[in-house]
């Protein structure tokens, strides 16, 4: 599997796999405690049982994982402020806790009524307990794999930024020229040498051939910082350099199909196209 395409199906792969490590775990978690009680004689439970008790928290914490990513990505932990930080992170292990068990009862005593039975929670504020020791150990581990996984895409993909000349401001950044932090190894990359853009959380995705380099920006901020250099908005989330841009097909949507002349091809939005090609007639003009 190529750096390319795990890096335009990450989400995917990282889905996959949190879901895969969850079901696989929690499969063992309940084929243990049939084993455990079948060791120790009779049953006390339906051989079903456990599969949905533990199913029920599987499919609830995989629920709540966008919102960790969230926190983290909205909230991140701040070592200036740690007392804050912490407290933050203690409150939301316990809205953490709390809907994971909402959740994960609701599907059970769904199951259980299915099934013409009853399911008994227990003692409300014991049980709460017991499942927040669980809950925060849980919310603990979660946080650890969203930063190593995001440690290890960002060694992987490398990360790119504008070289800054003298002063730390926009009017010092030039944008000929990106350099590229990779593995432990820097290297300049050429803007004349990207071929479309596209807009991926808090970061624009740099396409350039087969590659595929991350700079922290917004499309709205890096479009209009490259614009002098033949860039251009055409969607929401792309953008493209015009010299890249091989033919336009209309469609009868009102959109149209920019193909590039690496073979890909890309959706010209209605809403950007009078601006496009009121620059792409600018930039043929002065050719």
């Amino acid at each position: 599997m190529s750096l390319t395409h795990f890096q335009r199906y990450q989400r995917w792969y990282a889905a996959l796999f949190l879901s895969s490590y969850i079901f696989i775990n929690n499969t063992i978690n309940a084929s243990s405690n049939i084993m455990e009680a079948q060791r120790d004689g009779e049953l006390p439970f339906m051989i079903w049982e456990p599969f949905v008790w533990e199913y029920s928290s599987a499919i609830s914490t995989l629920l709540l994982f966008p919102a960790l990513v969230w926190l983290l990505k909205t909230q991140p932990f701040n070592w200036q402020k740690i007392p804050r930080s912490l407290l933050l992170y203690l409150l939301a292990s316990i809205a953490f806790s709390l809907l994971h068990i909402a959740v994960m009862v609701a599907i059970r005593k769904l199951i259980y009524t299915l099934q013409d039975m009853q399911y008994d929670f227990g003692l409300v504020w014991f049980e709460l307990l017991y499942e927040y020791r669980k809950d925060l150990w849980g919310f603990l581990f979660l946080i650890a794999v969203i930063k190593t996984y995001q440690y290890v895409v960002s060694q992987l993909s490398g990360e790119a930024a504008p070289i800054r000349q003298g002063e730390d401001t926009p009017e010092n950044l030039n944008f000929d020229r990106l350099l590229v932090k990779k593995l432990g190894k820097e290297f300049i990359v050429r803007v004349a040498q990207i071929d479309w853009l596209e807009s991926s959380g808090n970061y624009v995705n740099l396409h350039i051939d087969a590659r595929i380099y991350p700079l922290r920006a917004t499309m709205s901020q890096l479009i209009t910082q490259l614009e002098p250099q033949g860039f251009c908005r055409i969607h929401r989330s792309l953008g493209v350099r015009l010299d890249a841009i091989e033919s336009i097909t209309p469609l009868p949507s009102g959109d149209s199909e920019i193909k590039l002349t690496t073979g890909k091809v890309l959706n010209l939005s209605r809403r950007y196209k009078e601006q496009f090609k009121g620059q792409l007639n600018s930039t043929t003009s002065h050719s």
